[in-house]
């Protein structure tokens, strides 16, 4: 046998060296320079951090009935890459998610991805039934689903939370720093299949729970006020309504809704409309209802005493413009109780120019209107009110009875609550304690009570508006044993297409206060567009019907009847 050649057999030597040398160095470099960063990326492979959702706090109503709770769910998800069978595997699956399987195919088949969902907050039973099924690359997650046991039951002030457990509107939204409380952390070693590798590592920080808030209301009346709303509402065929009932001396919200609304479980299915806090965030012309200021501004600034008689005509012009009374009369001696009692137009413009503009101004400001109330909700409306230097003789005249500004069902009700407070106005409240995680409570103070009108003041305006409910537009809100004090409102609708106001629609309302002599509560009651016009016909029954709920409910007990006031008008 002839050997290669020498010179061949070196180069191949050499070749063979060099080969095994750049092998060796490469193993140097992954085994030394690079071995940190290799083992990183596959340990990153391998491991999967999870967040651990924290108990969401409960929101209570006032003596610890639970408004909105949270109770343990689980997300399913999947790995594509790991999922070895996808139509055996959304077959199986689809039953337990409630959803079809070709939706869930389509989401096994996504490729270039590691994760994605096939449902969210499913319930622990269906959970370990897919548990049990051991489908590769498809996993569990912890996760809450938050739950209002009683429904529709003040769904708008409580608001709901989305899929990934955050407060999106009301009390939900505004106390979401609270309420939710710290995520926690937990890493853990997967296989392949994407299962938990036994043994391998396994880190948790543990989650912080968020803490609860107890608000002031109060479930059952809010029931209550919640069925009389929307039998109103039905009877009278009306668009809509809002019922608020408040306590006068401490502004706590006992009641609030407006219809329609919505069951925060289900709140994707239900229209824009009626997921709003209408009684907060939307403004009206208050109508008549706003006479109570423009009778406290010239009673406070002794413009009009109580006996003084005034010449009330039908109807007068007031610069190019003529404002009239709701109905046709000869020319009436009236006192300030007589225009109250009969809400009259002409009698109290003719009382807003005794007082001029910038005192009426002054005195709406502070009774509130135009700014928000402060009741620490999210999206409140503060009305609108017409510069001063826009009124004029027409502008004062019919804004003294309610037409050419806008304020809310809240800014109303807390305008009769500060008569009924003696003349102090005093901040709604919604929310008055928190509870952390511990069970300590941490009581949020009220704030000061603010002086409007002095004492005297308002006890002549309760007079005058208990006169109105005994004897005048009223008396439908008469409720037997107990002597109330209030007014009415009928209120025209701007069009929203242009200057004017719809013709033939109205917002009619009654807000009042009882007993008169010694006011414990206060209740707003406004339907929207009813068959009915006037506020003494539709809204005056359905406050008497909460009324007679909060009686009940709070064990309300009569006070000492409060005078007449002076009138000319005769009564029975």
């Amino acid at each position: 046998m002839k050997r290669p050649p020498i010179g061949r057999l070196v180069a191949l030597l050499c070749t063979m060296c060099l080969a095994l040398g750049a092998i060796f160095v490469r193993l140097a470099v992954l085994q030394v320079s690079q071995a940190e960063a290799l083992q990183g990326r596959a340990r990153d492979q391998r491991l999967r951090t999870i967040e651990l959702p924290a108990q969401r706090g409960q929101i209570l109503d006032r003596s610890g009935e639970a408004l909105a709770m949270t109770l343990p769910a689980r997300d399913v998800y999947a790995d594509p890459r790991y999922v070895t069978e996808p139509w055996a595997t959304a077959t199986r699956l689809a039953p337990l998610l409630g959803v079809d399987a070709t939706d869930l195919l389509d989401l096994l088949a996504i490729e270039d991805t590691s994760f994605v969902y096939l449902a969210r907050q499913i319930g622990l039973d269906a959970a370990s039934r897919i548990e049990d099924l051991e489908l590769p690359g498809v996993g569990l997650l912890p996760s809450n689903r938050r739950l209002y046991p009683a429904g529709p039951l003040a769904g708008q002030l409580l608001g709901f939370v989305g899929v990934d457990g955050e407060g999106l509107s009301g009390l939900e939204h505004r106390y979401e720093i609270l309420l939710a409380g710290t995520a926690g952390e937990r890493t853990v070693e997967i296989d392949p299949l994407g299962k938990p590798i036994s043994g391998g590592i396994a880190l948790e920080r543990e989650p912080v729970a968020g803490a609860s808030i107890v608000t002031t209301l109060d479930r059952d009346l809010q029931y209550q006020a919640q069925v009389a709303l929307e039998r109103a509402v039905e009877a009278q065929r009306a668009r809509g309504g809002t019922v608020i009932v408040l306590d006068p001396r401490t502004g706590e919200i006992l009641a609030m809704a407006s219809y329609p609304w919505f069951d925060p479980n289900a709140f994707e299915e239900a229209p824009a409309s009626a997921l709003r806090a209408r009684a907060i965030t939307d403004a009206f012309e208050p109508g008549s209802t706003n006479k109570v200021i423009t009778a406290a501004a010239a009673i406070q600034e002794g413009v009009v005493a109580p006996d003084d008689v005034l010449l009330v005509p039908w109807r007068m012009d007031v610069d190019e413009f003529t404002i009239h009374d709701s109905h046709r009369h000869p020319t009436m001696r009236m006192t300030l109780g007589d225009v109250m009692s009969e809400s009259s137009n002409i009698g109290m413009a003719m009382i807003a120019q005794r007082l001029g503009a910038p005192e009426l101004a002054a005195y709406l400001a502070r009774f509130g209107l135009g700014q928000t109330t402060g009741v620490g909700f999210p999206g409140e409306a503060e009305g609108l009110m017409l510069p001063l230097g826009g009124w004029g003789e027409a502008g004062l005249a019919t804004i003294a009875y309610g037409q050419g500004i806008s304020s809310t069902p809240i800014q109303l009700a807390s305008v009769f609550a500060t008569i009924a407070n003696d003349g102090r106005w005093v901040e709604p409240r919604l929310v008055t304690a928190t509870i952390d995680g511990e069970g300590d409570r941490d009581e949020i103070p009220a704030s000061e009570p603010r002086r409007v009108v002095s004492a005297e003041t308002a006890q002549l305006v309760t007079q005058m508006l208990a006169y109105a409910v005994e004897h005048g537009t009223g008396s439908r809100a008469r409720i037997h044993g107990f002597q109330v004090a209030g007014k009415t409102g009928t209120a025209r609708i701007p069009r929203a297409d242009g200057p004017g106001y719809l013709p033939g629609e109205y917002i009619a309302s009654f807000i009042g206060y009882l007993p008169a002599g010694d006011p414990e509560i206060v209740v707003a009651a406004i339907l929207d567009r009813p068959a009915e016009d006037y506020g003494g016909l539709v809204a005056a029954p359905l406050f008497r019907d909460v009324a007679r709920a909060a009686i009940a409910r709070l064990h309300l007990q009569p006070a000492e009847r409060v005078p007449l006031p002076p009138h000319v008008l005769p009564v029975p």
